[in-house]
């Protein structure tokens, strides 16, 4: 006999999730940490999986039943580690935060100073910030970048690695729009004696694609992510030197967490196989000329790109020349089906919660195969919405055309 589906079970629920499917469907997806994963990862993060507890690690695990759960674990971390060039991988982390904790559980001890993008520049919480708990528990030396070009000042990091002496140092971003520099930081943490840890959350898929360069060869340890442009499920992986192996994997667990979610596993193993193939090193390459393109045409609308660029992912809109703040702005775009994040800039002279900047990013209307053309109409509406925020008839009509588009550009993974 068959169970009852979820409809019936919980409208309420079936619903909401009906409304969300619509709405991912119907707009134009700019945030930068957002993508969509394709209808194989979210079976595998939607299976039988779930029910399976399976605490410690493949061939040993503390619960007995675990012959496919081992298969699916080893198959994930085999295929990262070919994907990325890796020595040794650790899928269990539950995401990206996890993830950097381990890593400090496996280097630190509380107190040890450690040094990270600080967050006003572009960096992520988990560097070091002092509302988390990074922060709180080690005494943190951020590093910011130039006034004079908003890029990452390495003569800074340098200077204040030697004078602080770091056990960490992080390179790592969250709202920054160049290359990094690897192998800078990993002579700077030669010279100071310091574990060198690359955060690669946002950039996985363009570095395991080539074309951003992989941290692999000069990082201790690299976090990341496995969404975003990854495209996978929402979870987390550590990869690490063979040496480091065994403080990574015994910091993750019994450190942090008990079993890992099997599903999640399963998405990733998904995830890194679809990552493989040439059509996902297209969709890549895709990414980034699709946001140089689009900081382009928001450049010659007047927007201020902050570095003047990106070589990535992603671009911060200075707004200031517009005489409209991030968070007014990015309530505008929602309402016409452009969905990004108010954002700081570097030296914004306004509160985090009302910042003068956006934060957009491409992933997420690659994988609906959006490219060029589509991009100088996005630059477009963003122009039209920014300067008359207010319009709600021109909104509307924006919110229309954008529809319109995306009816014609199907989203991976989504049914409607």
């Amino acid at each position: 006999m068959s169970e009852p589906n979820l409809n019936v079970v919980d409208p309420e629920i079936s619903r909401l999730i009906a409304d969300e499917n619509r709405r991912e469907f119907e707009t134009i997806r700019l945030i930068a940490s957002e993508n969509y994963a394709s209808h194989a990862v979210m079976q595998a993060t939607g299976s039988c999986l779930t029910n399976k507890y399976s605490e410690g690690y493949a061939k040993k695990r503390y619960y007995e039943g675990q012959q496919v759960i081992d298969q699916v674990e080893e198959l994930a971390c085999g295929r990262l580690r070919e994907l990325f060039g890796a020595e040794h991988v650790n899928v269990q982390p539950y995401s990206g935060s996890p993830a950097n904790l381990a890593v400090y559980l496996a280097f630190c001890n509380a107190g040890d100073t450690v040094m990270g993008l600080g967050l006003a520049s572009g960096g992520h919480l988990t560097h070091g910030h002092s509302v988390s708990i990074t922060g709180k528990y080690f005494k943190s030396i951020p590093y910011g970048v130039r006034r004079t070009d908003c890029r990452i000042d390495m003569d800074e990091v340098r200077a204040l690695a030697k004078e602080h002496r770091p056990k960490l140092l992080w390179a790592g971003t969250t709202a920054y729009p160049r290359t990094l520099d690897f192998a800078a930081f990993r002579s700077i943490a030669d010279e100071v004696g310091a574990i060198f840890a690359a955060d690669i959350a946002h950039i996985a898929g363009l570095v395991c694609a080539g074309v951003h360069p992989s941290p692999m060869a000069f990082a201790d340890v690299v976090t990341s992510t496995t969404h975003k442009t990854f495209r996978g499920p929402r979870g987390g992986m550590i990869f690490c030197k063979k040496e480091h192996a065994a403080a990574i994997d015994k910091a993750v667990f019994p450190g942090l967490q008990g079993g890992p979610h099997n599903h999640t596993t399963a998405g990733i193993a998904v995830a890194a196989k679809e990552a493989q193939t040439p059509a996902f090193k297209q969709y890549a390459t895709q990414v980034v000329t699709n946001a140089r393109v689009l900081a382009e045409a928001l450049l010659a609308r007047g927007f201020g790109v902050v570095t003047g660029g990106t070589d990535n992912h992603l671009m911060l809109i200075d707004l200031t020349s517009k005489g409209v703040a991030g968070k007014p702005a990015a309530q505008a775009l929602d309402r016409a089906g452009l969905v990004a994040n108010y954002n700081a800039v570097p030296f914004d002279p306004r509160k985090p919660f009302d910042p003068s900047g956006l934060r957009i990013g491409t992933p997420s209307v690659t994988s609906r195969g959006m490219k060029e053309p589509e991009m100088a109409r996005i630059a477009a509406w963003i122009d039209q919405v920014v300067s008359t925020p207010s319009d709600d008839a021109l909104i509307a009509g924006i919110a229309a055309e954008v529809k319109a588009l995306c009816a014609t550009l199907p989203a991976p993974g989504l049914t409607v």
